[in-house]
Formats: structure tokens, sequence, C-alpha cells
């Protein structure tokens, strides 16, 4: 509790900023530099410290090896809009887990709202979620781009793409592939801004929807990019069998996301956030072969599983040709 929200807080009142820019200073001239409490900051950095975040030698604060990646918001590796995610809402939706482990998830989030109501309140919050999401996402992402080696596709469609952390490093990495980011309305001036800033206004697009209600996008290949872990089975299905119908024949779709061990034992970050989505969302983390079932049940052939060198892997499944034979 105390580490995440001292990353927090750090982060918020400018402390990362300052020493990404600083090789180290003393708690006072921060605290000059920051407008901030030197004594309520000098009791943060030396958490800090304690935790291995920062280096404290003779008086000065530092940014401790290997940090400085995951702290700074010109990096690719950024994490901090996620940890503001972890404490401004799943710190209080994690309180459910009581309710949950009494009376069951179904009677505990009834009357309440839908997963995505909170996050999607008001552009503000949108955008805190999105930023989670880009912070999680956007670095592995081009790993799993180059996994995926589309250089045979010309449209991607990026299913409950966010902010298109996907799409961007896809894009950048095949320079013939054009995608479609398709999610909900108020996600879209988010993604226009992020298409801009990369460059990409021209071969990165949005198309509003609710793919419960709306049919996807055609295009060559479809992404799930951590979509389908916030929801059940029965959905995922649903949403997979969309995906087939949207799909051109010889086409595929690739589903990113952490995935359990065979045994169920680990990975750690793995079992970390299946229980969190318990508690955010409706969903679950699954297995590989899980995946693979899911794929097959919607009419994907051929299933693979690719596996990253961090812990979000890509699962395909192809769409038959028009004869049914081959990809």
């Amino acid at each position: 509790m105390y580490a995440t929200h001292a990353l927090n807080a750090a982060d918020r009142h400018g402390v990362f900023a300052y020493l990404t820019r600083h090789s180290g200073d003393t708690a006072e001239k921060l605290a000059a530099a920051l407008a901030v409490d030197e004594d309520s900051l000098e009791r943060l950095l030396r958490v800090l410290s304690a935790f291995g975040i920062l280096d404290a030698e003779g008086g000065r604060y530092a940014l401790a090896a290997g940090v400085r990646p995951y702290v700074d918001r010109e990096d690719p590796r950024f994490l901090m809009g996620f940890v503001d995610h972890l404490v401004g809402d799943t710190t209080g939706r994690f309180a459910r887990l009581d309710g949950c482990l009494r009376v069951g998830k179904a009677e505990t989030d009834r009357g309440g709202p839908a997963p995505f109501e909170s996050l999607y309140r008001d552009d503000e919050s949108v955008g805190r979620f999105l930023d989670a999401m880009w912070g999680l996402s956007h670095h592995i992402s081009h790993e799993l781009a180059a996994l995926a080696d589309l250089g045979g596709h010309r449209r991607l469609v990026d299913v409950g793409g966010a902010s298109g952390p996907f799409s961007v490093a896809a894009l950048k990495a095949f320079p013939e592939l054009r995608s479609t980011v398709f999610d909900l309305p108020q996600v879209g001036p988010h993604l226009t801004a992020r298409a801009a800033d990369h460059g990409l206004a021209d071969r990165l697009d949005f198309t509003p929807g609710d793919f419960f209600r709306d049919p996807l996008p055609p295009g060559d290949c479809l992404a799930f990019g951590y979509i389908l872990s916030d929801w059940d089975d029965e959905t995922c299905a649903a949403l997979l069998r969309k995906a087939h119908e949207a799909c051109l024949p010889g086409g595929r779709v690739l589903i990113m996301e952490r995935l359990f061990d065979d045994d169920l034992g680990g990975p750690l970050a793995t079992s970390v956030m299946n229980l969190s989505m318990h508690v955010e969302t409706e969903g679950r983390h699954r297995t590989a072969g899980e995946y693979l079932e899911l794929l097959r049940g919607a009419g994907f052939t051929d299933g693979a599983v690719r596996r990253s060198t961090g812990d979000k892997h890509l699962v395909i499944g192809h769409r038959r040709t028009e004869s049914g034979t081959g990809r």
C-alpha cells in the first residue's frame, strides 16, 4: 500500500519529472523547486529510497539504476499512469472483494454500475484509464506486433483498441498496414490525438461503436488486446464469433493477453490481475489452451501461441479461405 501510494504521490507532485532532468539534489532544493513542504517531501523520499526507487547519497536523491524508463513520461515504458489507475480506481473497487467472498460476485455486483461505467464516467476518467492502458501495453506491443508478423495484412481492426497502443506499434513496424480502432465514442478524441502525436493520422482511424451491439468493421486481421480477460467465457465466445464474421477469408484474429501456466500455478502477475478482473470487471485470465478452445468454437482454425519475453503473449487463429481449405 505505501509503496504504491508513495510512487503515485511522487509522480503527481513532479518528483520523478524533476529527477529525470537532474542528476540528483537535496530534499531542500527539491522542495523549493517543486513548491512543496520540505519535511513531508523528505519523508516521502526516504520511503522511495528504502524501496529502492531512489538512491540517497550524501543527502542527495537520484533515481536508482534501471528506474528511469518507468517514471519518465517520455519513455514508452512509463508506468505511472497505471499506478495512478491503481490508486484512483482499483483501490476503491478492491473493497468489493469482501462482498464477493461472502455472497459471491453476482450478488455483490447486483444493482451496481457496469464494469466500465465508472471508468468512462467523464472525460478525465476516460483519459486516466486510457493513459494507464497505454503505459501497460505500448512497450510490449512492439514485440507482439513483430510476433504477429503483419507484413501480409492490409487492414487491422483493433477491437476495443483504446488510444491505440497496439495499432501504433503495428503501423510503425509495417508501413503498408492501415488500422481502425473500434471502441466507444468517448475514446475517439484520445485516439485521434495519439495518432497525430505519432505521425499516423493518415493510417490510423477510429470507428465508434459498442462491440456488444454493433457489427465489427471488416478487416483481414482483427486484434483483441487485453479485452477478452474483461469478460466471461460466453461473452468471449460471442465476440470471437463476431470477429469471425468480420474477418476476411484467409485473415487472422490476434488475442493478446497474460496467460496462466497450464497448471494455473502462476505467473504472479497473471494471478494478481486475475483477482483484479474479478473485482473490476466480469472477466478472468485463462491458459493458452482455453483461448485456443474459444477460437475453435468461433470457427477459427490453425491456432498458435507465440510467447513474448514479457508477461503478455499472443494467441492466433485463422479464418479459412472461401473454399474452406487452407488459410
